[in-house]
């Protein structure tokens, strides 16, 4: 383990200036080499945040989908280039001839968010109480007109991944929360990754002066956009097996790398981005999630397989949460 005296000075500075509460973790080749804990995952019950504490990743679960879909090319299911009427014959006949799986993974489709202009004009208190469906999902709220052609803008909508549900399950055969478990979760280890809220969960701030909790309800099929929850352990192990190790085969993993948008340094389900590092520009694979009030990192530099994992629920600004985990790769 690190002595802690740089590592300690950085999140001690960073302390001083932001509310962070919740898991700093760094490791080396998938090992931990520095972990800290701060303040609660449930203030009102005095609850400390703990290294093992689960807290809701966002979107990183993308990247987990986004893994999950290259072994499932791997076996010959899908391919990212086919277009997504191949696996969604019920899907709307033009656009889904347009759209391919890699434009829904690099959020280039131009498929709209149209579960966000249909809440908007039909207001429900009890929505997420209501049954439905994946397929029921794509039809009202991921089948709109093109708001672009596909490849053309960078679109972080939701419906993307919502039609990415219904590709694996049609593709599968089975939930998607099952498939998720068979090609990633369960291979990985990840004893603690899950798409629902498991009890021992950090609980959401939306502030902390006045203490307001935010809820973050959400159907099952909103997971491969941001449901899952997770740890700074299970996230250390799955970056290690994924982009240091043999868990994708090397043309896999270097198309799960390779920058589709660079505008947003976006590759498939996540992001990878230049940074500078000891003078030079190194590569780090740049994984971010922000729902409801868990904001969370897990950034991995590949030359040297250091990782670090940070996990919060107090609604700090996401940018704070990258410089606080840029400043962290420093003490390394």
């Amino acid at each position: 383990m690190l002595s802690g005296g740089a590592a300690d000075k950085a999140v001690d500075a960073f302390l001083r200036a932001q509310p962070f509460q919740g898991v700093v973790l760094i490791g080396k080749a998938g090992k931990p080499i520095y972990s800290r804990t701060v303040g609660f995952a449930d203030i009102e019950a005095k609850t400390p945040a703990k290294l093992g504490t689960p807290y809701l990743i966002a979107s990183i679960s993308k990247w987990l989908t986004s893994t999950a879909l290259l072994k499932l090319a791997e076996l010959g299911k899908v391919d990212l280039e086919a277009p997504i009427s191949t696996y969604l014959p019920d899907y709307r006949a033009d656009t889904g001839a347009k759209v391919k799986l890699r434009h829904l993974m690099t959020n280039v489709s131009g498929v709209p968010n149209g579960f966000s202009s249909w809440t908007k004009a039909n207001p429900d208190p009890d929505l997420f109480k209501k049954p439905m469906t994946t397929a029921q999902a794509v039809k009202l709220w991921c089948s709109g007109d093109l708001a672009f052609e596909p490849g053309t803008k960078f679109d972080y909508a939701l419906t993307n991944w919502v039609i990415i549900t219904a590709i694996i399950e049609a593709v599968t055969g089975e939930a998607y929360a099952d498939a998720m478990s068979k090609l990633v979760v369960e291979p990985l280890g990840l004893a603690q990754t899950a798409p629902v809220d498991p009890p021992d969960l950090a609980v959401s701030y939306r502030t902390l002066d006045p203490l307001v909790r935010q809820s973050n309800d959400r159907f099952p099929f909103f997971a491969a956009s941001g449901g899952y929850s997770s740890t700074a352990g299970d996230l250390l192990k799955a970056a290690h097996a994924i982009f240091d190790g043999g868990f994708l085969p090397p043309a896999r993993k270097k198309a799960l790398l390779t920058v589709g948008w660079p505008d947003q340094d976006y590759a498939l389900g996540g992001r990878v981005k230049t940074l500078f590092a000891d003078g030079m520009p190194r590569v780090f694979a740049w994984e971010t999630g922000r729902a409801a009030g868990y904001r969370s990192v897990l950034g991995h530099r590949f030359d040297d397989q250091t990782t670090v994992v940070l996990l919060n629920n107090t609604s700090i600004t996401q940018r704070a949460m990258d410089e606080f985990a840029y400043g962290l790769f420093a003490t390394v």
